[in-house]
């Protein structure tokens, strides 16, 4: 996946050089190239004038941002205790089969899925729940 760096540039055009922007671009960011990548962190870091190791602490902390790539979809699939006890895991084998990743899960190689295990959906009495973008 090759990176629109225009596009960052856009996006970082239309930002107030504040540091208090640093999760707003950051959600933005992640919008047009699915994922942080080391490149745009620093971008990101330079444009807000703020160091890129607290660039990279706020990316690191929040689940929502990812500094792997991503795929187009992204399929969410609850492990939490609900969905666990209803059968997620053989949810997830299917979804890894069917989508031919392995056992771990991760992203396809063409970068249309990426699989994501995640604690809790907040729809418990629906589970086991899988939830796409």
């Amino acid at each position: 996946m090759t990176l629109d760096m225009q596009k960052v540039d856009e996006v970082l055009g239309r930002t107030p050089r504040e540091r208090a922007q640093v999760i707003q671009v950051l959600q933005d960011m992640q919008q047009v190239c699915r994922y942080l990548p080391p490149e745009v962190l620093r971008r990101v870091a330079s444009h807000l004038q703020i160091p890129l190791a607290d660039v990279f602490s706020v990316a690191k902390f929040y689940a929502a941002f990812s500094l792997e790539p991503r795929g187009r979809v992204l399929v969410q699939l609850c492990e939490g205790t609900a969905c666990h006890v209803r059968g997620a895991l053989g949810v997830g084998d299917a979804i890894k089969t069917s989508l031919g990743l392995p056992a771990q899960g991760g992203t396809t190689s063409d970068m249309e899925f990426t699989l994501q295990a995640v604690n809790c959906v907040g729809a418990c009495a629906l589970g086991p729940v899988v939830v796409a973008n």
